[in-house]
């Protein structure tokens, strides 16, 4: 029937077990989990290999119908001999004792229980171990905004950053008569914090500063640059004495 395809390939494009194909093929239908299933099955494997569905599922129902036994006939009831006497009130005919279910219940119960566990265990498709049917579900979106994050404060006292566009000598105290708080060289881009008050004395004037977040115009000459920072300003030291001068 399979008209020399691979039973693996037939499995993977019908998504039927290799041991139901097996079945089919052999006409073992009491392997197989129950007639809704057979015949969606045979319907399955006859467009995989190139046959007619409807010449499969016709065979099948007629083998189906052979196999079911016709339910036995009631037994007459017996009749009353000739000349006895007829009671005034007609026998109630007596109640038949429960008998077995017909053989179609019994498929159609098969049925449901087939179908059940099918769903439970997956037996449909894929390969011969059970695998465990997990019901994909989907998270509900979340409509709770993320919390805002806090402003970062503002830093507290003086600030002062420097960026040389060439390397300048710099010196940088916090006050007259401190001690430095940076003496050298100056390549990079370098902040100063203070708490009160920044001094700053530098070689060359290539150089942009930033103070208390403020850009600070420096102008450019051949001369050394001084500049004082507090709190609520900055100037240019012309006069007096500056860092490590």
């Amino acid at each position: 029937m399979r008209q020399g395809l691979d039973i693996a390939d037939v499995e993977a494009q019908t998504k039927i077990r290799a041991k139901y194909l097996r079945a089919l093929e052999n006409e073992e239908w009491g392997l197989l989990p129950g007639p809704t299933f057979v015949r969606t099955f045979l319907r399955t494997y006859a467009e995989a290999v190139g046959l007619d569905p409807h010449v499969l599922v016709d065979a099948y129902r007629a083998a189906a119908d052979d196999a079911v036994e016709p339910e036995p006939a009631a037994p007459a009831p017996p009749r009353s001999p000739r000349g006895s006497r007829s009671s005034s009130r007609p026998d109630r005919p007596r109640a038949r004792p429960p008998g077995p279910p017909p053989p179609l219940v019994l498929i159609g119960g098969g049925v449901v229980v087939i179908v059940v566990f099918l769903v439970v265990l997956g037996l449909i498709g894929g390969d011969d171990s059970p695998k465990s049917d997990k019901a994909s579900k989907t998270e509900p979106t979340s409509t709770t905004k993320p919390p805002r994050r806090a402003a970062s404060p503002t830093p507290s006292g003086v600030t002062v950053r420097i960026a040389p566009s060439v390397p300048t000598y710099a010196c940088v105290d916090s006050g007259d008569g401190t001690a430095p708080i940076f003496e050298g060289t100056l390549s990079q881009p370098r902040t100063f914090r203070n708490a009160k008050e920044l001094r700053l004395n530098l070689g060359k004037r290539s150089v942009k500063i930033t103070a208390n977040g403020k850009a600070v115009s420096v102008a450019q000459t051949a001369e050394p640059y001084g500049l004082q920072v507090t709190k609520g300003a900055s100037r240019e030291i012309t006069n007096g004495p500056r860092p490590c001068a």
